[in-house]
Parts: C-alpha cells; sequence; structure tokens
C-alpha cells in the first residue's frame, strides 16, 4: 500500500460485529481502509494484547510480509487480537500511527493513543471514550440508501415489525421455548394490529431455530431472510421500512444499531441477564430507546442513538485531522510504551 498522509488499517480478529464498527468509525473519518483480519498463532493468541514481542512473527508467512512499514497513519481495531497488533503499531512506527482500540483491551488505555470503550465496560481514562451502544454506520443517509435498495417492502402491510434475531449469550438464552413464547406474543399484536414482520436471524442463529422462526412466521404477511439462498440481505431495507423493531437481548451491536433507527425498539428477557450485558440493557431503558416487550410505551421517543459521528470529531480532533478526509498530522516519534 503507498504510504499517505492519511493511509488508515482496520484490523479485526475476523469477526463480523467488531470489524463493522472499525469500519464504521473509519468511513466517518472518510478515510478508505485496508482491511486486515488477523489470526496470530499461540501464545500470541491466547495471551493478546499482553504479549507483544515477536507479535508479527505470530502471524501467518503471507500476512507477515505485508504487514509492515510504511505504516499507517492510523490505525483502527476492535476486538482482543486486534488490541495486540493496534498496540504493536503504534510502537512499531516510533509513534506515527495513531491506534485506536475499540472496546476494552483488558490492558492499560495508556497502550493506545485512544481506546473507545463503551459505558457498560466501565473502562475509564484520560484517553477513554464512552458511547452507550456500539459505532455503526446508521444515519440517515444509510436509511435512505436502504429504503431505495428494496422499495417493494414499503408495499407491505403496516405495521411493518422488524424482528431481528441473535443467538444464546452467556448472560441470556434465546432457545427454543424462548422462540415458541416470543412468536405467540408477537403473534397476539399481529391479532389486534395487524400489520407485517420482516424477520432476519443473524450468522449465530442455530440452524434449528431459524427453520422453527420461518415456518413459524410463514403464516402472517412478511418477508423471512436467513441468508443469500433468500436472496440478498434486506437488513438495511427493513430497518429503512421498520414501524418498530424487536431484537433478541444478546447482541449488543444489534440492540445499538436498532436504536439509531427511530423507532421505538423492544426486546424480551425471561431472566435479567447479568454482568455487563445487563448493564447496557438497563443504560438503554435508563435513555429512553428500549423498553420490554409488553411494557407501555413512552409517549416521547428519544432521538436516535447515534453516537459514531461524535467519536469520529474526537478522533479527528485528538489525531490532528483538520476535517474529514484531511491529513493526520505526525505526531513525531516521542510516544512510548
Amino acid at each position: 500500500m503507498p504510504e499517505t498522509a492519511n493511509s488508515c488499517w482496520v484490523i479485526s480478529d475476523g469477526a463480523a460485529g467488531n470489524e463493522r464498527q472499525a469500519l464504521a468509525l473509519a468511513a466517518r473519518l472518510g478515510l478508505g481502509a485496508r482491511v486486515w483480519q488477523l489470526d496470530p498463532a499461540p501464545p500470541w493468541s491466547w495471551l493478546a494484547p499482553r504479549l507483544l514481542p515477536g507479535a508479527r512473527l505470530a502471524l501467518p508467512a503471507g500476512q507477515r510480509s505485508q504487514f509492515a512499514p510504511p505504516w499507517p497513519a492510523l490505525a483502527i481495531g476492535c476486538g482482543r487480537a486486534a488490541a495486540l497488533y493496534t498496540r504493536g503499531l503504534r510502537r512499531w512506527s516510533g509513534g506515527r500511527t495513531f491506534s485506536v482500540q475499540i472496546l476494552d483491551p483488558r490492558i492499560a488505555p495508556s497502550h493506545y493513543d485512544l481506546v473507545i470503550a463503551p459505558r457498560h465496560d466501565r473502562l475509564h481514562g484520560a484517553n477513554v471514550l464512552n458511547p452507550l451502544g456500539s459505532l455503526n454506520p446508521i444515519d440517515d443517509a444509510w436509511l435512505a440508501d436502504g429504503a431505495a435498495a428494496f422499495p417493494d417492502l414499503a408495499q407491505l402491510p403496516s405495521p411493518r415489525r422488524v424482528v431481528l434475531f441473535g443467538a444464546s449469550h452467556r448472560e441470556v438464552a434465546v432457545d427454543t421455548q424462548y422462540c415458541v413464547s416470543l412468536v405467540e406474543a408477537l403473534a397476539r399484536q399481529q391479532e389486534r394490529h395487524g400489520g407485517s414482520f420482516l424477520v432476519s436471524t443473524s450468522r449465530r442463529t442455530p440452524g434449528v431455530l431459524a427453520g422453527f422462526l420461518r415456518s413459524a412466521f410463514a403464516r402472517f404477511p412478511g418477508v423471512f431472510w436467513r441468508g443469500p439462498e433468500d436472496g440478498p440481505n434486506p437488513y438495511a431495507g427493513f430497518l429503512a421500512h421498520a414501524d418498530a423493531i424487536f431484537v433478541t437481548p444478546d447482541s449488543v451491536n444489534m440492540l445499538s444499531e436498532a436504536c439509531a433507527v427511530g423507532v421505538p425498539v423492544t426486546t424480551w428477557l425471561p431472566q435479567p441477564a447479568r454482568g455487563k450485558l445487563a448493564r447496557f440493557h438497563q443504560a438503554l431503558i435508563e435513555s429512553g430507546h428500549l423498553r420490554l416487550l409488553g411494557e407501555a410505551r413512552n409517549a416521547e421517543r428519544p432521538a436516535p442513538l447515534r453516537e459514531t459521528e461524535a467519536v469520529a470529531a474526537e478522533v479527528r480532533r485528538r489525531a490532528g485531522m483538520r476535517e474529514a478526509g484531511s491529513a493526520i498530522r505526525d505526531p513525531g516519534s516521542g510516544i512510548r510504551d
């Protein structure tokens, strides 16, 4: 990759949700990005991001030969494996790469120029930003593109309820009983108010649950999408045409993106979650962005939860970028671990 003043690398472990956050931030900064999906060998993979010496040698040979100078002006990583290499780039470049790590790296934030850790991570520091949710690309333009790409969805009966399914999380069970009870609750809504369902499962949804859901929702007007066998992914179109959204409670990313749309968002928790996920749910409920299935809807709705632009503005300021897409100043070689 040619060396340019505004070069950007996005680094992930290949997890779609992690990479999506990093790419969303790069896009808000107006930067094209080279994407690295890094998979270091043990023991670096076990100890990331703590074990730095030899980290470049831990990469497969093909990646190792390319993960080399000229180093980028900006590196954005998300996830534990990425945290090893955003930390390393700050050192290997002599401080010339401005390193941004999304999510708690589980080591001192001082190893990075900037850490973006959601509020429920409870990580604080002078170089730590704490958005409520996860970074994502959703804004009015993104929704308009989604509506234009899937115009036929507008012909479905209103209210159009988007239903986004994930999978079980260590803190919450999204299993067969969960799905049966949820479909019954949503069916009662449809009986009272009519409308249609726009249903999407994720790559994490077990096949047996996806099959049950496809069959269960077949009796209602709407669209069901499981994967490429159902055609192009209509996710952006679903959100753009949504009158309301239901999201299973397991995914911070799915909940954050739903709350960015600007329509009522609900979830269902047969039993409260614990730990960080519980703190996230509670923060969304207290801010008015989320309610539990069956609860009365607030008369006043908050503004859509769109935090990526504000985070990007702070990255620009701290990295010395004059404006979106402009050059990042060289911070010199004075930054050291």
